[in-house]
């Protein structure tokens, strides 16, 4: 294990490594910005709300986490992903689209998102529903884009887009959310609250990992380790989205707090108080990190990634 390796694990960051992740995030960042203005649909005459609406809650912000540890995962195995990007703008988009349906009063009924009022606050509930079914249609148009023809090896753009779209269909994100609000004001068992996260926002962060694996040509063992790291971020993530949603303000956030109080919603921190879900978000990213042991140094940024999902204030 190298040096680099070492000060990645949790509670012995240096200031050059937080200065290191956030310059890597803003650049990546950067990257999947411009890519998304790129394929992004022109507003175009009869269409132009439409596209407009879909266009306003994909460009509001956020971190890009899933799009970038796509990048990052393909990178670390020595991928050039100029000619890619279609792929990771995919991910975003379908994260975008679950967040505009999540927000619907019919979901969790939010009014901020990102700092901005929600989708349907703008452009009215029939208008958010259709952005979001369109973002999530565009994702799969992006999968299959003709520039990556020849960029790919066909059976890992297949293998790909049968990854994406488990990972975001009914025994993925859409299961986990239908579970999660079938599961609101009842008593569930610690398992199924596990089983909710790691399908409802974990599946999707698995996938991203698992598409820069396959754009990467990851052999099996380096697959395998990859999907762990997936896995345990994954739940890392939204454990931690559990304590903000406890413990962060409306303005660190970009939304409401403490809605999972009011919605009375099972989460890690109603299981076993702050402290030790910390912990337990602690230990998930501890073991992300240890799945990447055979990875050499352009990885990371993954560990990097792994300790910046652990200590995020939003």
């Amino acid at each position: 294990m190298t040096e680099k390796t070492k000060s990645s694990q949790i509670g012995s960051s240096t200031p050059d490594n937080t200065t290191a992740i956030k310059e890597y995030l803003n650049t990546k960042r950067g990257l999947v910005e411009k890519a998304l203005q790129q394929f992004i649909p022109e507003q175009e005459n009869k269409l132009e709300s439409h596209i407009e609406s879909m266009t306003y809650s994909l460009s509001a912000g956020g971190k890009r986490v899933r799009p970038i540890l796509c990048i990052a995962v393909a990178e670390a195995l020595g991928q050039d992903m100029t000619d890619l990007m279609p792929i990771p703008c995919a991910l975003e988009c379908i994260h975008t689209y679950s967040l505009i349906h999540d927000d619907l009063p019919a979901m969790d009924n939010d009014d901020l998102r990102r700092g901005k009022p929600t989708n349907h606050m703008v452009y009215g509930e029939a208008a958010a529903i259709l952005a979001g079914d369109s973002l999530l249609t565009f994702a799969f148009e992006l999968l299959s884009y003709p520039s990556l023809v020849g960029a790919i090896a066909p059976e890992n753009q297949i293998r790909l887009i049968n990854t994406v779209a488990k990972a975001a269909g009914p025994l993925g994100m859409v299961g986990g959310q239908a579970l999660d609000i079938a599961s609101e004001n009842k008593d569930i068992p610690f398992e199924t609250l596990r089983f909710i996260h790691s399908h409802k926002t974990g599946a999707l962060i698995t996938a991203s990992v698992q598409c820069g694996a396959l754009l990467g040509n990851a052999s099996q063992n380096q697959f395998k380790a990859l999907s762990e790291y997936g896995r345990d971020i994954g739940l890392a993530f939204q454990i931690v989205d559990d304590l903000l949603n406890v413990e962060g303000t409306t303005e660190e956030l970009g939304k409401a707090v403490g809605s999972d109080a009011d919605r009375n919603k099972a989460t890690y921190p109603g299981f076993f108080g702050v402290s030790e879900t910390r912990e337990k978000a602690k230990s998930a990213v501890e073991q992300a990190i240890k799945a990447l042991e055979e990875f050499d140094q352009k990885a990371d940024p993954l560990r990097h990634l792994a300790a910046y999902i652990y200590e995020r204030t939003n």
